[in-house]
């Protein structure tokens, strides 16, 4: 660090090279920071905001020789601010903090040590922060085309996996800590001689070795991000598919309703009541009886909604339905049918047990969007975690997707979604746009 104060031959530009420095490491504090939250979410707060770009202005300005003190000392302070700066899983956090710390800190021991250590080129402050820079721009920019948007994605199983991966680089490089910082009694000179080669033979594969496990998270979570995208997509075929089985017994019940008529009256002319009251039983619960009524013009949107009309009235429930949509929209009719079937079962679950038993949908086309609003009143309080509400059903393994998949949807086509619990009514907003 530089000393302005204690009589500098030249005071000017000895705070011009202070002033640069300092920006230096601003400037690196913002590369990583920003490279950081592509696998994490920013905490909430200035405080939690704030925290992770002060740390690694300190990370990049801080001297860390081979066998200083100063890379074990760090360690724990770097994985507090993961921890308690960064939103997300507590293990995503804690992974990401052992995986960055393995891709940083040996750089940084390297370039500070190579002006100590019997070589013609060393390294003044600027150059080794400009170098230290570079290549942390070098990381900030590879992460940004590895993940273009949005944050990693994985299973608690892998991420388990990665940071028990991260361990071995971390401890490799902590090593020349320990060892350094015990041999300060007088063996230190030794030390030096025997642990420098050792270590510029050790740390760039320590390097290495974090940059494969930063790129195996991305491919990781690429290939979580595809295995879900599949699922939810044969999801959607499913409920689409039943649907349509819906609907075809439904127009050929219609289409018997004649035979199923001459067979009644043949029950009641043989006076056999018991059977024709029996007959006339099955016919009152069967779905074409229900009154389907003629909800808007795409017939997606109308199968979905007839059918979830029935189920409301079945409830118990109370419908308040306003559809405007056109006959021909560009969204694929699997997606539409999931997008408001999943919206519609997830309003009439939470209503049950609320008060209020009104069911509000809002949905129209208009000004090259599609806009759809769910609105229900709920009972309890809706448990909200890393941006998602959990699932109030006790099979948790086995619910809880249906959010999720209108996310992806929505995400897919272009398009928003937006979730809010509040007072005891939840509401769903989705727009698409149209072109």
């Amino acid at each position: 660090m530089l000393q302005i104060f204690g009589h500098p031959p030249d005071f000017g530009a000895a705070l011009l090279r202070s002033i640069f420095f300092w920006c230096g490491a601003a400037m690196g504090g913002f590369f990583m920071g920003r490279t950081v939250q592509r696998f994490l979410p920013a905490g909430k707060g200035f405080v939690r905001r704030a925290a992770p770009y002060v740390l690694f202005v300190v990370v990049i300005e801080m001297p860390s020789w081979i066998g200083d003190e100063n890379p074990l000392f760090l360690f724990p302070f770097f994985l507090a601010v993961f921890l308690l700066s960064y939103g997300g899983p507590r293990l995503a956090r804690l992974t990401c903090g052992l995986m960055f710390y393995a891709l940083l800190m040996p750089l940084n021991m390297m370039l500070d040590t190579i002006g100590l250590w019997g070589v013609e080129l060393e390294l003044s402050d600027i150059a080794g922060l400009l170098c230290k820079l570079a290549a942390w721009a070098v990381v900030f920019f590879t992460v940004r085309r590895l993940v273009p948007g949005g944050s990693i994605h994985l299973s608690a199983r892998l991420w388990t996996l990665t940071g028990a991966l991260s361990l071995a680089p971390v401890f490799a490089m902590l090593a020349f800590s320990i060892w350094g910082w015990h041999s300060r009694s007088g063996f230190y000179e030794i030390y030096e001689e025997a642990a420098r080669p050792i270590a510029y033979t050790i740390l760039p594969f320590v390097l290495l070795s974090a940059a494969a496990i930063v790129c195996a998270v991305v491919l990781l979570s690429r290939h979580e991000t595809l295995e879900q995208e599949h699922a939810l997509a044969d999801m959607r075929e499913v409920y689409y598919q039943g649907l349509q089985r819906e609907q075809k017994q439904v127009r050929a019940l219609r289409h018997d309703m004649r035979n199923h008529l001459t067979a009644l009256r043949g029950l009641l002319e043989q006076g056999d009541t018991q059977k024709a009251r029996a007959y006339l039983d099955g016919l009152a619960a069967s779905p074409a009886l229900r009154g389907a009524r003629r909800l808007c013009e795409n017939e997606a949107a109308n199968a979905v909604l007839s059918s979830k009309l029935a189920d409301i009235g079945d409830a118990g429930l109370t419908a308040d339905f306003a559809v405007e949509l056109p006959e021909a929209l560009p969204i694929a009719a699997t997606d539409l049918t999931a997008l408001l079937g999943n919206a519609l079962d997830n309003a009439i679950e939470a209503a049950k047990g609320a008060a209020d038993k009104r069911i509000s949908v809002r949905a129209r086309a208009d000004k090259g969007l599609i806009m759809l609003r769910v609105q229900n009143a709920y009972a309890g309080a809706r448990e909200q975690r890393d941006g998602a509400f959990r699932t109030t059903k006790s099979d948790k393994k086995s619910h809880g997707f249906g959010l999720a998949g209108m996310q992806e949807i929505a995400a897919r086509n272009g398009g928003t979604l937006d979730a809010r619990a509040e007072d005891g009514r939840f509401e769903l907003v989705v727009c698409l746009p149209l072109g």
